[in-house]
């Protein structure tokens, strides 16, 4: 039997959902940071957010496809499991770094507009 096809028929489907749900999951949840980030311009906020979705799609389904290869040896169940495993585990570690990276950006975005909104009020209401 040829083991390394059922890695690969396990492998890619698993890996494109699980990438579909964290994208629509950050798509969906991240809108709100991008409204609060670009002032309240949802039109920009939902271009953004339409970008990094398409962004995070290429990167991480064009990483499951190029570590799709096998070049171990499989010839029993137990190494399938134990390749699909090790596969799959590194996926979940990179599209939760991903998530932690999205994060990050929208932590630093928001930090950034609103330093430059207290800088804005502050030359604002500072009398003539």
């Amino acid at each position: 039997m040829n083991y390394h096809l059922l890695v690969y028929g396990v492998y890619l489907p698993v890996t494109v959902l699980l990438t579909v749900w964290v994208a629509r999951t950050l798509f969906t949840n991240g809108r709100t940071f991008l409204v609060d980030i670009f002032h309240g311009n949802e039109h920009l906020a939902d271009s953004v957010n339409k970008l990094l979705l398409t962004g995070f799609y290429l990167i991480n389904i064009g990483y499951a496809t190029l570590t799709l290869r096998s070049t171990d040896e499989i010839t029993s169940y137990q190494g399938s499991v134990e390749t699909l495993s090790i596969k799959l585990g590194t996926i979940i570690l990179i599209l939760g770094a991903m998530h932690f990276f999205n994060l990050y950006v929208f932590y630093k975005l928001r930090h950034r507009a609103q330093e430059y909104a207290r800088t804005y009020q502050f030359v604002v209401d500072k009398p003539l």
